[in-house]
C-alpha cells in the first residue's frame, strides 16, 4: 500500500473490490483487488500474465487470492459447485481461457495447489469497446436461477454462465 501523506488518503495500486448478486434468495459473492493496466502489457506472449510464464495461473485479480462464496450449489456450465467458500483462478492460454475453481481458500493468490481444483472449465472470450484500464468482475442475474460472470480487463472480456440449483 503506498501512502499519500499530503492529502491523508492511504492509496493501493490494486485496491480491494467486490461483486455479489443474488439469485433465488441465494447470495454468491467475489472479493478480489482490482489492479489497473497503468501501460502494462497484461495478456499475451511477454505480458505481465501469459501462458508462457513460469507460473500461467493467474489469481484473477491482484494480492490475495480471489474469493469466491455461494449460499447455493451451482452448475457452471457443467461443473457441480456444491454451496461453500471457494478460490477463483483462471488460465489465459491465448484466447482459450479457463475457469477454475479451486477448494483451497485463505492463501495468498500465487499460491496455487492444481490438487485442490474442484474443476475447470472454458469461457466465452470477447472484446471490449475500449481498453479496460481497471480489472472489474461481474456477477449478474440472467433471469430465472442463470446467472453469469465476467471479467474485463485491458482487451478482453472473459465469461462463464451458471445456474442456481
Amino acid at each position: 500500500m503506498f501512502l499519500v501523506a499530503a492529502l491523508g488518503v492511504a492509496w493501493q495500486a490494486s485496491p480491494p473490490a467486490d461483486t455479489s448478486v443474488t439469485i433465488n434468495g441465494k447470495a454468491i459473492s467475489i472479493k478480489y483487488h482490482a489492479p489497473s493496466v497503468r501501460g502494462r502489457n497484461i495478456f499475451g506472449p511477454g505480458g505481465l500474465i501469459s501462458h508462457d510464464r513460469t507460473f500461467p495461473v493467474w489469481r484473477a485479480g491482484a494480492n490475495e487470492a480471489t474469493a469466491f462464496r455461494t449460499e447455493a450449489d451451482l452448475d457452471i456450465q457443467g461443473l457441480a459447485v456444491p454451496k461453500g467458500d471457494y478460490t477463483i483462478f483462471v488460465l489465459p492460454d491465448e484466447g482459450k481461457w479457463q475457469l477454475i475453481i479451486n477448494k483451497q481458500t485463505g492463501q495468498w493468490g500465487l499460491s496455487y495447489n492444481k490438487n485442490m481444483d474442484l474443476g475447470r472449465v472454458p469461457m466465452t472470450m470477447s472484446k471490449p469497446p475500449a481498453l479496460v484500464e481497471t480489472y472489474k468482475m461481474t456477477l449478474s442475474s440472467a433471469g430465472g436461477n442463470k446467472g453469469k460472470l465476467e471479467l474485463a480487463w485491458e482487451n478482453y472480456v472473459a465469461s462463464v454462465d451458471f445456474t442456481v440449483k
